[in-house]
């Protein structure tokens, strides 16, 4: 393993020289000690000969030969044109769909291998040629012996060899800096290599894409926001995935979508009811919504649905993250910056000895510039790096559970930018949050938690069975002082207590008590009522 980190470490150096990456740093407006740099890589005492590349093409190139961590990083890059120049912002676009096929014949041995059969025997057209490729897999178009069309995912070769040398390195920094730096430790970027690892882990699983993509199928069934090609379970394995072709428009296709006349302001409010859809409503996102990903139905221009395609990254929040974020937004939307710095340090993102005055004021420096423009009068390069600069002011915790969410965030925020400049990203949204708290503390949502709660009633009378068993049993030989009985048997008593009480509530609100089901809450309450008159 050390062996492999240190030739992968060989490798990123070699591709850094060949397309002269250090030119392109060195061409930043950098601090003096990191410029003097320069003068201390033995490669650049040498006279080199010119590249014919543009520095879009030589950034591009680099980190295609890199690797699939590398592309996705300039994935994530080419949705924030506002943050690149436009040369750069278009090479890197090209990462999304267009990077370099591998050899057509892999492909069909991989598919024959996985699948068990000839692909003619499976298929009544498989075409060689790729349709798309990516940073992890490729696509190949083919027709069904029934006729429907498909595309056939298929994951890349030796994908896994360079990955583990590429997160060991990733890991080694993250380790380090958490040595060296206290700023590093806030940042806690050893969990957020951990988290990424899973999730470059779980991209390899075709199988798990094929469940996530079923998962969003499911939960946008019928809807006009978004639809979801249907996976072919029968045909699916680790490393091929069969699902329905789908006909639309790149969400970057400005040229087309205008010909058809698509509804842009309407285009990308939808991608942002999208987006708060999947976080708040369902707890499931797709966590990879480059416009490579994702594309847009031509049949109702007017009222315009999303397709997306390759959910093999996506992200779940628990209830409490849920909770805390929309709290969070509908204060920010509303411009109460002293609900937000509260909700903070009662989360203990920050200091609990944080004065909550002080760190009122820096969120209201940092936010109100940005209400009521749209996005193209915002500047997202300035308002991250002064959340930056708040954030270690108060020795605020990042939270790597939420960093997928971040991520996917910038890239609807980017994708907005380039379909609708005028969108008011706040009005937008507020609503959609506003209703779904309102809908959390509904009758009916109410109801349906305490049905939540009845249906775990059998649980918690086998555990008071498996207590009272265990208390019931003579003590052991040698077995400690008869303190810790009398101490389980206070506990036992107390819990009968609530479960009676807790139970009779339970029972009365949901008519449980006239149900033959209704037996565990009958036995609890006997439970508890004896313990208490034991006592």
């Amino acid at each position: 393993m050390k062996l492999l980190a240190v030739r992968r470490l060989l490798r990123i150096q070699n591709v850094v020289i060949r397309y002269r990456l250090d030119d392109l740093l060195f061409s930043l407006p950098l601090p003096w000690w990191l410029a003097a740099l320069r003068f201390a890589l033995p490669w650049r005492w040498l006279p080199r000969k010119p590249l014919q590349l543009t520095r879009g093409e030589c950034l591009r190139l680099a980190l295609q030969d890199l690797g699939p961590i590398f592309i996705k990083f300039g994935q994530l890059l080419s949705t924030r044109r506002d943050l690149l120049p436009p040369d750069i912002a278009d090479e890197l676009a090209k990462l999304q769909d267009q990077v370099p096929p591998f050899d057509p014949e892999h492909s069909l041995a991989l598919i024959e291998e996985q699948l068990g059969a000839k692909v003619s025997s499976l298929f009544a057209r498989f075409d060689s040629q790729p349709l798309a490729s990516a940073s992890v897999a490729q696509v190949h178009a083919a027709q069904l012996k029934s006729g429907e069309e498909v595309v056939i995912k298929v994951i890349r070769p030796n994908l896994r060899p360079v990955i583990r040398a590429d997160l060991a390195w990733l890991f080694l920094l993250a380790k380090l800096s958490e040595r060296i730096s206290t700023e590093a430790r806030r940042l806690h970027p050893v969990e957020v290599v951990s988290d990424y690892e899973k999730t470059i882990y779980d991209e390899l699983d075709l199988l798990r894409e094929a469940a996530n993509a079923s998962q969003l199928r499911r939960n946008f069934e019928g809807s006009p926001l978004l639809y979801v090609p249907q996976v072919y379970w029968d045909l699916c394995r680790p490393k091929v995935l069969v699902m329905e072709r789908i006909y639309g428009v790149p969400v970057t296709d400005l040229a087309s979508l205008a010909d058809q006349r698509t509804n842009m302001k309407v285009l990308a409010e939808r991608g942002v009811e999208i987006f708060f859809t999947q976080v708040f409503r369902d707890s499931f996102f797709h966590a990879d919504m480059h416009p490579g990903n994702i594309f847009v139905s031509t049949r109702t221009p007017w009222s315009p649905q999303y397709i997306a395609i390759d959910c093999g990254i996506v992200g779940s929040l628990t209830p409490e993250d849920q909770d805390y974020l929309a709290r969070n937004l509908i204060a920010f939307f509303k411009r109460d910056y002293r609900k937000v710095a509260q909700l903070h340090i009662d989360s203990g993102w920050v200091p609990a000895e944080t004065r909550v005055n002080d760190f009122e004021a820096a969120i209201r420096t940092v936010c109100e510039p940005i209400f009521e423009r749209p996005l193209k009068d915002i500047s997202f390069a300035q308002l991250l790096l002064r959340l930056f600069q708040t954030a270690r002011r108060f020795n605020m915790e990042i939270q790597p559970q939420l960093v997928l969410l971040q991520k996917t965030l910038l890239n609807i925020e980017g994708l907005g930018r380039q379909l609708y400049p005028d969108l008011d990203l706040w009005s937008t949204a507020a609503p959609f949050l506003e209703r779904w708290m309102r809908e959390r503390v509904s009758p009916k949502q109410l109801l349906h938690n305490l049905q939540s709660q009845v249906e775990q009633v059998p649980h918690l009378a086998n555990m008071t069975r498996d207590l009272l068993e265990r208390l019931s049993q003579p003590p052991a030989a040698a077995a400690p002082a008869p303190i810790h009985a009398g101490r389980d048997a206070w506990a036992l008593r107390l819990t009968g207590a609530a479960l009676l009480a807790g139970s009779a509530a339970v029972a009365a609100a949901t008519g449980a008590l006239i149900s033959l089901s209704a037996w565990p809450v009958w036995l609890m309450g006997a439970a508890g009522l004896y313990l208490i008159l034991r006592r």
